[in-house]
């Protein structure tokens, strides 16, 4: 079962991109990472009170307020008021606040692992011949090794970037949606070092038009993508679980190599600068 990778930076259509491999006529299991990451921080789990714990002495309005809609003090579960999502971005988006970050991300990104790793075996037994890893920071978390395939979704025009941004979340002001772009790897830069990896093992979409113009996108490279990994391969690897294992390993060297060249071509560069 091919890993497809899907990546790409804050509005700039990744969802879209993900909806599409969805469904027909690829209908392909999507692994959002995401979705995940708000369920392992649900009041009651593990996530959620190490969140609370550590950022509510220091965050007011961490938590939504209490109204007899949301049950209360105590929730409508009975296990405490939901994470105050916008709050809790403006404590760890923006300069000077990468160690909040750090905190978070180490709380939430072990348990959505674990979650993701469930749900990909899931998908391997029932025969799909790809599933896709929605993960928005594939790159930053360790991902990149683990799939087959990367597709990057991406932009020309940061100016595209700022504007679906603010259009989608119109809460944010002009200074708030540049933090949390910037906060981020240039997405530009993510498709170029998606590219590296070589034909089929990594695809970039450029998402600059409409939305006729992205399923158009999504389906030439989607060509790409099974040619290099066509749904013959997949049955053979259900079929024949140690080839799976072989083929798995070599996907994850020649990817980590990959990985660590690049990261040693970009020291090297800044060490010129």
């Amino acid at each position: 079962m091919l890993l497809l990778g899907l990546t790409g930076s804050i509005a700039t259509g990744k969802s879209s991109v993900s909806s599409l491999l969805s469904q027909p006529p690829y209908s392909l299991p999507v692994i959002d990472a995401d979705k995940i990451a708000r369920l392992v921080v649900e009041p009651g789990t593990p996530g959620y009170q190490k969140i609370v714990s550590h950022f509510g002495p220091s965050t007011p309005d961490l938590l939504v307020p209490a109204t007899p809609e949301n049950g209360g003090e105590n929730g409508q579960n009975g296990k405490g008021r939901a994470l105050n999502r916008p709050a809790l971005g403006r404590r760890v988006f923006g300069e000077g606040k990468e160690s909040d970050r750090k905190v978070l991300n180490g709380i939430v990104h072990p348990a959505v692992r674990r979650e993701m790793y469930k749900q990909m075996l899931w998908a391997y037994l029932r025969g799909n011949w790809a599933c896709v890893l929605d993960v928005p920071l594939l790159f930053e978390s360790g991902w990149e090794p683990l799939c087959g395939t990367i597709m990057v979704v991406a932009v020309r025009d940061a100016a595209v970037q700022m504007q679906r941004l603010r259009d989608r979340d119109p809460h944010l002001s002009a200074e708030d949606a540049k933090n949390r772009v910037d906060s981020q790897w240039d997405v530009r830069d993510k498709a170029e070092r998606c590219l590296r990896r070589g034909e089929k093992a990594g695809v970039v979409v450029w998402n600059d038009g409409d939305k006729d113009d992205l399923k158009r996108e999504v389906d030439r490279v989607m060509a790409v993508v099974k040619r290099g990994s066509p749904q013959w391969w997949a049955y053979m690897l259900l079929l024949c679980p140690p080839l799976a294992v072989l083929a798995g390993s070599w996907s994850f060297v020649r990817s980590w190599w990959i990985k660590r060249t690049w990261e040693q071509e970009k020291q090297r560069e800044k060490a010129r600068l």
